[in-house]
């Protein structure tokens, strides 16, 4: 997608329900009071909507014709309403043991998820978004374009379509697959409502990755939510990073910041940057002397990320000596910060680079 594309981006809404409503059906993403409602509408007793809220969220069932505690009767009549889960097209496995899914949604559009294991803990990177329309100049899924937003039922079905293959619980989620999740607020508070209170995630084990959409931080904040903010910066300046994300074009840099600082205050939480490492292009020293700069007395933490080529772009991933400098200068300004490496490059790790290669 090019830089010009970006006019078309969804416009953002001023004002957040805090309690998202969810249109029934599909029934993933309701709560067991919206269920329970759902069942006495269809002359059934109220016990019925924790019944289906044990079978939805911890048997995992994909029909309705499949609950055995139901009657055959009312079974057959509610059979072809959709509970709202998706199909695997297509499982990739890297040698680490990362797996990459495609999954086909209900209108035949295709999303990205990701889990990733490790002995303590088994992680969903998941997609808040068909595509992304924030063109990214790094990154394969902007390049892609942008379809439309995922409803509630569709980002829920992505933990636990991984927590059934992996057969092991989700314990943490990122919302750092395909998309803007704040472009995409109402079901994204809805998704996080339904992870932690219906599928059992703590809080503060779910991370939102977001580039900066002027306002939305803010609006996010005042949900009080223990969630973890993750900001993109990809720069420490306005210049290079319009050159990196067009989008960021009438987002300031300081303004974004502002807008982070106000996150803080109003949570109590701190945020972590995202910053790409891009060879030749903004790792230099200065940068980080930069960055430093622009985050000193921010209750933040930096996270480098090593470049992941894609074929869509030229960039490079900067050699260890590179990188390990660029950490150097920052914690030489008393900066937090750590380096992440991806998971699971053999199984066409960067995003968006599965669904083009596979659709």
């Amino acid at each position: 997608m090019s830089a010009k594309s970006v006019s078309v981006l969804p416009s953002p809404k001023t004002d957040i329900p805090q309690q998202p409503n969810i249109s029934i059906p599909p029934l993933l993403g309701a709560s067991v009071e919206e269920l329970t409602a759902w069942v006495q509408q269809h002359g059934q007793p109220a016990y019925r909507g924790k019944q289906l809220h044990d079978w939805i969220y911890q048997k995992g069932v994909r029909s309705l014709s499949d609950i055995s505690v139901f009657s055959k009767q009312w079974r057959a009549e509610v059979a072809e309403i959709p509970i709202g889960r998706s199909k695997i097209h297509h499982r990739s496995v890297a040698p680490d043991g990362t797996v990459k899914y495609l999954l086909q949604l209900a209108d035949g559009q295709i999303v990205e998820s990701v889990g990733i294991p490790t002995e303590k803990r088994l992680t969903v990177c998941v997609s808040s978004q068909v595509g992304c329309p924030m063109a990214c100049d790094f990154c394969a899924t902007g390049k892609g374009g942008y379809k439309r937003n995922l409803a509630r039922h569709e980002i829920v079905d992505q933990v636990l379509t991984v927590q059934e293959d992996f057969q092991q619980r989700v314990s943490h989620v990122v919302f750092m697959g395909m998309g803007e999740p704040l472009l995409n607020t109402d079901h994204l508070i809805g998704a996080i409502q339904s992870l932690n209170k219906d599928v059992g995630i703590g809080q503060r084990n779910l991370t939102v990755s977001t580039v900066g959409i002027r306002d939305r931080i803010r609006q996010l904040a005042q949900h009080q939510l223990q969630v973890t903010l993750a900001v993109s910066l990809h720069a420490p300046n306005q210049t290079l990073r319009e050159q990196l994300i067009p989008s960021a074009h009438p987002y300031p840099i300081e303004d974004l910041l502002a807008e982070c600082r106000e996150y803080v205050e109003i949570t109590g939480r701190r945020v972590s940057f995202e910053y790409i490492l891009l060879a030749g292009v903004n790792d230099f020293p200065e940068h980080a002397l930069e960055l430093a700069k622009r985050l000193r007395g921010f209750q933040s933490h930096v996270n480098l990320i090593p470049y992941n080529p894609i074929e869509e772009a030229d960039y490079k991933r900067p050699n260890q000596n590179r990188i390990q400098a660029f950490v150097k200068v920052l914690q030489q300004q008393k900066i937090a910060v750590s380096v992440r490496y991806s998971r699971g490059l053999e199984a066409d790790a960067a995003c968006g680079q599965l669904r083009a290669s596979k659709k």
